[in-house]
């Protein structure tokens, strides 16, 4: 490791649908985080880990932040707030063609808590004139001393070198926490449940995308390199459970196909994915089914 090597911890924040998945999957150059434009599409803190020579940074790409409305949201909202005390930097991702709106300012009076460096990423550059972005740019600083600003298209890759450059700015000199060519911290197991989750998001609307949680039941590799996946998905009520499945099961093999397909790319091998549908009534208001269903605070 070459002398002066930096590294820490930068997390990711904003309102839900602004982009902070995309600029993960951006950074690390594969998918980490699922997307979808469905609120709360992240649930747990995902670690996206950015590697060069001189530097590492570790992401977070934290729940939105949003006033909670069941158990689930309390602890996605622990989960996003705790966050913010223990990184080197923050990256307040905003939403530059939606404008400043009540759910950015509910977490600008959050930052106000918090002494972390905190840059405001203008995200969806490509979405306005370049004259619009001054007077937005004026908007939010007249809110919060944010250390830096950098405007940004997260889905094109416009100036995203140069946040990377910014954040890498606030990091201290340290270890390389991972190996330069992991870009995640977390199981096979859980990107493969998010994937199936992200084409259920993708497939549904309405109230099903709330009310589902993925779980890998078993995942075995066969002697002929096949990868052999079971997967529940837990949905609230019976209803729900009928609207996954489809008629004569056309929705659930549809979201297997899609589902098959990323994890195969993500595996590098074959994959037989199978799909169980359960219910779980109330799940998200059930302390117990939320810890089982890997939602902890640790």
């Amino acid at each position: 490791m070459p002398k002066g090597f930096k590294s820490g911890f930068v997390a990711i924040i904003g309102r839900p649908n602004v982009g902070k998945s995309t600029l993960l999957n951006r950074v690390v150059g594969q998918k980490v985080a699922i997307m979808s434009d469905k609120p709360q599409t992240t649930r747990n803190k995902i670690h996206g880990v950015y590697t060069t020579d001189t530097a590492q940074i570790v992401f977070l790409d934290t729940p939105g932040i949003h006033k909670p409305q069941s158990k689930l949201g309390n602890y996605m909202m622990q989960v996003a707030e705790g966050t913010l005390n223990e990184v080197d930097a923050i990256l307040f991702l905003v939403d530059v063609s939606e404008g400043l709106g009540g759910g950015d300012r509910y977490i600008i009076e959050r930052l106000k808590q918090v002494k972390t460096p905190v840059i405001l990423v203008m995200n969806k550059i490509d979405k306005v004139q370049p004259e619009e972005l001054l007077p937005i740019i004026v908007q939010y600083k007249d809110l919060y001393p944010f250390t830096e600003i950098v405007p940004i298209s997260a889905k094109q890759g416009t100036s995203v070198n140069i946040l990377l450059e910014q954040a890498t700015r606030y990091l201290d000199e340290g270890p390389m926490y991972y190996p330069a060519d992991q870009v995640t911290d977390h199981p096979e197991q859980f990107v493969c449940a998010e994937l199936v989750r992200e084409k259920i998001l993708n497939l549904t609307r309405e109230e099903i995308p709330h009310s589902i949680a993925v779980t890998i039941e078993d995942m075995k590799v066969q002697d002929n390199g096949l990868v052999h996946i079971s997967a529940v998905i837990f949905v609230e009520r019976d209803s729900q459970k009928g609207i996954i499945i489809g008629k004569n099961g056309a929705l659930l093999k549809e979201i297997g196909k899609l589902a098959r397909l990323d994890i195969e790319k993500l595996l590098g091998n074959k994959c037989f994915l199978e799909l169980w549908v359960k219910v779980k009534k109330d799940w998200r208001n059930q302390d117990r089914v939320l810890k089982d269903l890997g939602f902890r605070h640790d």
